[in-house]
């Protein structure tokens, strides 16, 4: 963007163990039509989104498909250049922030932001060996001496669960979750501080999800890391994040811890989202009541009115319909909603078995 020199203020005391905060983010994508390409509108794939991450957390993201959920995590990332808003990255008692800086002034920021793509097939390059793979990120952020890179390899290549040997090898040896496991050793070779995972474990067959799941959760603790989950599964997320923010249409509709979350939703589209929470004992299935939603998920380039959920809501009154619920804390608690009755509502959680 405009300034070589990232734009820089000072963290708040209160903020301190905040790791990166994003304000009112925004991504809106052109609408073109015509052989001159004349934008006629725009898709709000992320519309004001706002959320921190504390240093050291898991911190969830979720939603169905198409809310946004990765579109915000390749802006953290600088996959894409925001339309608007910050993401503030607390470095060393400073604040700098991401959305505002040019290629050139990101560079020292690319090797403590990394990403753990969804797809293991296609995220590596089948005609590269394992060491190349995860030594060009070294190569290209000049983080060590060439002399280096291979004890440096080995050694990620070891801590996620593969034999050193194997960095001669190309990806097409390997299975799909021990390609997993070297998107996760390219993502960590730069003991980066944020580790933006983006529906890491989707791809995978079931019987290999948790095993990558506590390889992550074990790296986390071993190089203190801090993970961006980004997931539409809830049971993934329930097993590994501190916190969990969930998303409709582009826009955050609730924050809280993934207890209070599954078990007191304060939003009634996170109440749909937790009656959908599959319950192994069938003894207890008819505990829960699932709520289905009428109608349609809004169109992010023509979305309705006041609040983007009050066309599905159950409990929709005049206002929602004209007026914007703004995302707020609830008094005493440590989550936010967006909605204007979230306190008077009575809404059910998830069955926890």
């Amino acid at each position: 963007m405009a300034d070589q020199t990232p734009n820089t203020e000072p963290v708040d005391a209160a903020e301190e163990n905040i790791l990166l905060d994003v304000k009112n983010l925004k991504m809106f994508f052109p609408i073109t039509e015509g052989i001159f390409s004349q934008v006629k509108g725009y898709v709000r794939a992320v519309d004001d989104v706002s959320f921190f991450i504390r240093r050291g957390e898991t911190l969830g993201l979720v939603g169905e498909s198409g809310c946004g959920k990765t579109t915000v995590g390749r802006c953290i990332a600088r996959a894409y250049e925001p339309t608007g808003g910050q993401v503030l990255f607390h470095d060393n008692g400073r604040s700098v922030d991401l959305a505002q800086m040019d290629r050139k002034a990101l560079g020292p920021y690319r090797k403590d932001i990394r990403v753990i793509f969804q797809d293991p097939y296609s995220s590596l390059n089948p005609r590269m060996t394992v060491f190349e793979i995860v030594s060009e990120v070294l190569k290209v952020n000049k983080l060590i001496p060439e002399s280096e890179f291979e004890q440096r390899v080995a050694e990620i290549i070891q801590l996620v669960g593969l034999r050193p040997e194997y960095i001669r090898r190309y990806p097409h040896a390997f299975s799909g979750g021990e390609r997993q496991r070297i998107v996760i050793a390219r993502a960590l070779v730069t003991e980066p501080r944020l580790v933006i995972a983006d529906e890491a474990v989707s791809a995978l067959d079931v019987s290999v999800r948790a095993q990558i799941l506590n390889l992550m959760e074990d790296l986390r603790q071993r190089f203190d890391l801090t993970y961006l989950f980004i997931s539409h599964d809830l049971s993934v997320i329930r097993h590994i994040c501190d916190r969990v923010v969930v998303m409709y249409v582009g826009q955050v509709i609730e924050v809280a811890g993934v207890n209070d979350l599954f078990t007191t939703p304060q939003h009634p589209y996170t109440e749909a989202l937790m009656s959908a929470v599959p319950i192994l004992n069938p003894r207890q299935r008819h505990l829960q009541k699932r709520i289905r939603l009428e109608g349609e998920v809004a169109d992010p380039s023509n979305p309705p009115s006041g609040c983007y959920f009050h066309p599905r809501c159950r409990f929709a009154e005049a206002k929602c319909a004209v007026e914007k619920p703004p995302l707020r804390k609830l008094a005493n608690q440590d989550r936010y909603v967006a909605c204007h009755f979230a306190e008077e509502l009575d809404l059910q959680g998830a069955v926890m078995t």
